[in-house]
């Protein structure tokens, strides 16, 4: 019988966020919802290096909005884009640098906004440990990912940041690759979001 994946650490999330987004890319987000777990392997992420990246929320300094940027590596950083879309963001490096990894795509969902709206996430997860007490975490199946299948792009929507419009920190998994982990290894079976896309999880606090 086969083991169960390992819950990814909060040391994983310790370092920079380029890093830790490139190496997210076919881990699984794992969400408790009212219909039963559900586990999609993350194709498409964006990386906020911290204060000095003018793209990130926290290049002017902590506010209430942001805060949670700045805490521990391994916490759930959730905010309203918009007026409409929850963001859900996992916070890196060191306590005090304002770094974190946008979560834009797992599974079939494509599109930040959609992917909270599928497993029910709002800002009632922000400032959690991404561990599973918390309702949402990450599982690592040992799948790697050859760097070949990894697309690096500019981040989108983000005109207003100068110099850092065209850095290549959006990092996506080419078609083959998101297409084999929705159908083969541990992800069988588990590729799509339960029905009722606004399914609230059982557990978060």
């Amino acid at each position: 019988m086969a083991s169960r994946p390992a819950v990814v650490p909060a040391a994983f999330f310790d370092r920079p966020a380029d890093r830790v987004a490139r190496q997210l890319l076919g881990m699984q987000l794992v969400a408790r919802t009212a219909d039963g777990l559900v586990r999609l392997p993350v194709t498409e992420v964006e990386a906020y290096l911290g204060s000095h990246d003018l793209a990130c929320h926290g290049s002017r300094g902590m506010t209430n909005r942001n805060a949670t940027m700045f805490g521990p590596a391994g916490c759930w950083y959730v905010y309203l884009c918009y007026g409409m879309h929850w963001m859900l963001n996992i916070v890196t490096g060191k306590p005090g640098v304002p770094a974190a990894v946008l979560l834009r795509g797992a599974g079939d969902v494509v599109g930040p906004g959609r992917l909270t709206k599928a497993l029910g996430i709002d800002r009632s997860l922000d400032g959690a440990e991404a561990v599973e007490a918390s309702g949402v975490w990450f599982e690592d199946a040992g799948v790697k990912v050859p760097a070949r299948r990894i697309l690096r792009t500019p981040r989108i929507g983000i005109g207003y940041a100068g110099e850092w419009v065209e850095k290549p920190l959006r990092f996506v998994l080419d078609e083959q690759a998101a297409a084999a982990l929705s159908v083969a290894g541990p992800t069988r079976g588990c590729s799509r979001p339960p029905a009722g896309r606004g399914s609230r999880r059982k557990g978060l606090r």
